[in-house]
């Protein structure tokens, strides 16, 4: 080492890492997307979870909703839990809309099926190009006939 970078080095502080200044920043650039992504996916992974979570349950209970639509002059006059379509398909869509949910109400093999879709804008991963994810919820509700097993 020459006496002139001797006095350089002294001058500067005579810290040997000093003369890195700068390259450590694309490291550090790296380093903090590789953060930000992982965060995005934590957040914004769980808050779609809750969101599917939420349509879940409001598909069930508008599936619930719909299958209390019992034709009552049926089961009195057969003893078989029959639904109302009209009025079971209604139940459920008003149950839905009460949630705040969209979604689509059907019948099938005698009970209510309601499917829910739901949209998620992230918070963080946004910043990665992701603009919404879309999370459903489906749920099935048919009437049974007191607390055992379901009539056939």
């Amino acid at each position: 080492m020459s006496p002139r970078q001797g006095r350089l080095r002294r001058l500067r502080g005579g810290v040997w890492w000093r003369a890195d200044e700068g390259r450590v920043t694309a490291f550090v650039v790296v380093l903090m997307t590789g953060i930000l992504a992982l965060a995005g996916l934590g957040l914004d992974g769980g808050l779609a979870l809750a969101a599917k979570v939420r349509a879940v349950g409001q598909a069930e209970s508008a599936a619930r909703a719909g299958a209390q639509a019992i034709d009552l002059a049926a089961y009195r006059a057969t003893g078989r839990l029959v639904l109302v379509p009209d009025v079971a398909v209604a139940a459920a869509r008003t149950q839905l809309a009460a949630a705040g949910a969209e979604g689509e109400v059907s019948l099938r093999d005698g009970g209510v099926v309601v499917r829910v879709t739901a949209t998620h804008v992230p918070r963080l991963l946004g910043l990665a190009g992701i603009t919404e994810l879309t999370v459903s919820g489906e749920a099935r509700a048919a009437p049974q006939g007191g607390v055992g097993a379901a009539d056939p």
